[in-house]
């Protein structure tokens, strides 16, 4: 994506006054309160503790898994039903030009081990994808999520799938990890 053109869809990621909340901790630490932050839903605060604000989000809820869905987890979806479908789009900066955007999609299952399932299948590389919204929901273009900073996990009968990936500038690949890892603990959107 061209600079002009994220400067241009998130403004406020040139401002500089992103605050260090755990300064001088490692990403380990940093990683372990943002968990405890994200389970709480305080999404400002756990991405401040990676150093960066929260510019933009776009959520959607639906009922329609199928169409969100492509290759062998589409295939899965067809013989076991879906719930709901929430899927949320954040962008997040630094306030000095690196950005990222994070996915995280829920998909709900009438019984657990139907998510299970879901999890199995959609965490191969390569198998297919509950797709995130799309760049433009952000007024962003020009990436995609590569699945090389993914996480997942149960929670209950849903299952939670978080992918982030960097859109301007630079975030080192731990980082990008971590938010992904963190970002899975977001109560329902």
């Amino acid at each position: 994506m061209e600079a002009g053109t994220v400067a241009e869809a998130l403004p406020g990621n040139v401002s500089g006054d992103v605050v260090d909340s755990l300064p001088g901790r490692s990403l380990k630490t940093r990683t372990s309160e943002a968990r405890k932050s994200a389970e709480r839903g305080r999404k400002r605060e756990t991405f401040g503790r990676f150093k960066l604000k929260q510019l933009k989000q776009a959520v959607r809820h639906e009922t329609e898994c199928l169409t969100a869905a492509t290759g062998r987890v589409r295939d899965y979806l067809a013989r076991h039903r879906c719930t709901a479908l929430d899927r949320a789009l954040y962008a997040i900066g630094d306030g000095h030009g690196n950005a990222a955007a994070i996915s995280v999609v829920r998909v709900g299952f009438p019984k657990k081990s139907d998510a299970t399932g879901c999890e199995k299948v959609e965490e191969v590389q390569g198998s297919g994808d509950l797709k995130p919204l799309g760049a433009a929901a952000l007024g962003l273009a020009g990436f995609s999520f590569s699945g090389h900073h993914y996480d997942s996990r149960i929670d209950k009968r849903t299952l939670v799938i978080a992918e982030a990936e960097t859109v301007a500038g630079h975030l080192d690949v731990g980082t990008l990890d971590a938010l992904a890892e963190v970002s899975v603990w977001f109560p329902r959107l």
